[in-house]
C-alpha cells in the first residue's frame, strides 16, 4: 500500500465560521498519511483559534500565520512550509469526500507518467448542484479554466514553477497556475466521482462583472505570452472564445478582436524588449 505524504493546504481570510467543517472533511479522509497547512493570511477573526482547536484534536494539522499577502502567496507558502511528496490545495470553505486523497493517490502510483488527478464536483450554498465543467483538453484550458483548485500533484512538479503568481489579484489563481504547471503532453485524469464540493456564494471570488473578468483575462495573456502567440493565431483564438461560456466572451466579435490585436502587440513586445536586454 502507497504511504506518501499529502499535504493539504488550506488559507484563510475571514472564512473561520466556515473552516471547521473544511478541517472535518480533511479528518474523514480513508487515506491516512496527510498534513494540513492552515494558512492564517492575516484574517481578523478568530482564524487561529479555529486552527488551534484542531491542532490539539489531531497533530497532523499545522498552522502557519503571515501578514495578509493574498490567496496565492497564502498558498505558496503553505507549500514552502509542506513535507509531502503531493499537494492538494483546498480553500477553507470548500469539502472534500473521504476517499478523494486515496483514489487520486492510488492513481498516481498505478500511472506514474500522470501529472494532475482531479475529480468531478458539485456547487453547494443554499442548494446543491452539479457542477458541469468541460473535460479537459489543454486547447480548451487555454482560454476557460476547467480545473477546480483542488486537484493533487506533485510537490516535484510544483517546484519547477514560479508557484502561484500574486499578480492575480482577485480570482483565477488556479487558472493561472495550472498554465505554468501544465504542458500540452502532460496527462491529467479525472476521477469520474463527485469528490469535491465548491461552495459557491455571492461574495465568492469567482466574481461575476465583466469587466473584472476581462481584466483577468487580460493578466492571464501577460503572464503567459509564449502560449498565445506560438500557438493560437487570430482566428483560433476568436473561435475558441465564442463557443464558451464565461460572460467575458458574450461580447461582440468586434471588441473580441481588438482586445486580442492590443494583448498581442502588448505581449510581443514584452518578449523583444526581454530578447534584445538580456
Amino acid at each position: 500500500m502507497n504511504n506518501s505524504l499529502v499535504s493539504i493546504i488550506v488559507p484563510c481570510y475571514k472564512q473561520a465560521h466556515l473552516l471547521p467543517e473544511t478541517l472535518d472533511s480533511v479528518l474523514k479522509q480513508t487515506y491516512r498519511n496527510w498534513e494540513c497547512v492552515i494558512v492564517n493570511d492575516g484574517s481578523p477573526d478568530n482564524t487561529s483559534e479555529v486552527a488551534n482547536q484542531y491542532i490539539m484534536k489531531d497533530k497532523r494539522f499545522v498552522l502557519l500565520e503571515q501578514e495578509n499577502q493574498g490567496l496565492a502567496m497564502a498558498r505558496n507558502n503553505g507549500i514552502k512550509k509542506s513535507q509531502g511528496q503531493y499537494i492538494l490545495p483546498l480553500d477553507s470553505d470548500d469539502l472534500i469526500e473521504p476517499s478523494y486523497i486515496e483514489k487520486a493517490i492510488d492513481y498516481f502510483e498505478k500511472n506514474p507518467n500522470t501529472k494532475l488527478v482531479y475529480c468531478k464536483a458539485d456547487r453547494f450554498d443554499q442548494k446543491r448542484e452539479f457542477w458541469n465543467l468541460p473535460d479537459y483538453k489543454y486547447e480548451l484550458e487555454i482560454w476557460q479554466n476547467v480545473i477546480f483548485c483542488s486537484a493533487v500533484y506533485r510537490r516535484s512538479d510544483y517546484d519547477k514553477t514560479i508557484g502561484y503568481n500574486p499578480n492575480m489579484k482577485g480570482g483565477f489563481e488556479d487558472w493561472d497556475f495550472w498554465l505554468s504547471f501544465l504542458k500540452k503532453e502532460d496527462v491529467v485524469f479525472q476521477i469520474p466521482e463527485i469528490l469535491f464540493h465548491y461552495r459557491y456564494r455571492k461574495n465568492s471570488m469567482l466574481m461575476n462583472t465583466v469587466d473584472k473578468r476581462e481584466n483577468l483575462c487580460k493578466q492571464i495573456y501577460y503572464n503567459h505570452p509564449e502560449i498565445y502567440l506560438n500557438t493560437i493565431d487570430e482566428i483560433v483564438y476568436t473561435k475558441h472564445l465564442l463557443s464558451l461560456n464565461e460572460p467575458l466572451l458574450k461580447m461582440k466579435l468586434t471588441k473580441l478582436v481588438k482586445l486580442y490585436r492590443l494583448i498581442k502587440n502588448k505581449i510581443s513586445s514584452r518578449i523583444l524588449m526581454k530578447k534584445y536586454t538580456k
